[in-house]
């Protein structure tokens, strides 16, 4: 069924095509408008139940754009000046504001608004709008990049739980103590919490999960904020 309105979508958004600007084209659109929104999604039959409200998408939202790289943004606005630094972060948070759009018009197709296809990944959304070949391009892409963010991840944390262990033996024992611990046991220990944490079943669709996440970007911004005004303050 949804491939024959898929069909029927298409001849009519052609015929518009052939039809060009004029009062004609107007009306085919509005045409196939109604044709997208009177026809049953074809998600609305699916079995997954969605339970996500405007607070849990703030905070999906909060979380992805604000991770721990604020942590290191007032050294990297520090080394581009004061007319380069702010002019980056404009730049960037443009460049954000047009992806999340992107992202959005491509959630339905063939219709942003009506249209009878969920693309319920990114994906999805790729396959749907740009074919097989783009498809397999962006997800080597997409896996390479997820490849890099884990080696990254893993480092940085398995060098805070070494940084953490040695501020504490500095505490306890002095400066002068020879406090120096192998940076693979920390790997080991963040790798085995990462496979107990990830048989928690439906641990993605928790919503205080995206409430913790939002409070703790908000938490790295608080620190890079008192770091920044603690330096200024000491100069």
């Amino acid at each position: 069924m949804s491939e024959k309105i898929s069909s029927i979508i298409g001849r009519r958004w052609l015929k518009e095509e052939a039809m060009g600007s004029g009062g004609g084209g107007t009306r085919e659109t509005t045409e196939n408008i109604t044709l997208l929104r009177n026809h049953k999604k074809e998600s609305d039959g699916d079995l997954i139940k969605r339970t996500g409200n405007v607070y849990t998408a703030v905070a999906h939202i909060i979380t992805a754009v604000v991770g721990s790289g604020v942590l290191s943004l007032s050294w990297s606005v520090a080394q581009l000046g004061w007319i380069a630094g702010p002019a980056a972060i404009l730049f960037f948070a443009a460049v954000t504001l047009v992806q999340a759009t992107l992202l959005a018009n491509c959630y339905r197709s063939p219709d942003p608004e009506h249209g009878h296809i969920r693309n319920k990944s990114y994906m999805g959304a790729v396959k749907q709008n740009l074919g097989d070949k783009s498809h397999l391009v962006c997800s080597f892409l997409q896996l390479t990049n997820m490849y890099g963010c884990c080696v990254a991840y893993t480092i940085t944390a398995a060098a805070s739980i070494r940084g953490i262990w040695q501020s504490s033996c500095y505490r306890s024992q002095g400066n002068g103590a020879p406090c120096s611990y192998e940076i693979t046991s920390c790997t080991l220990i963040f790798g085995v919490s990462q496979i107990i944490l990830s048989q928690i079943p439906d641990f993605h669709n928790m919503a205080w999960l995206s409430v913790v996440a939002a409070l703790m970007s908000f938490s790295y911004s608080f620190i890079g904020c008192g770091l920044g005004v603690a330096k200024v303050i000491g100069n």
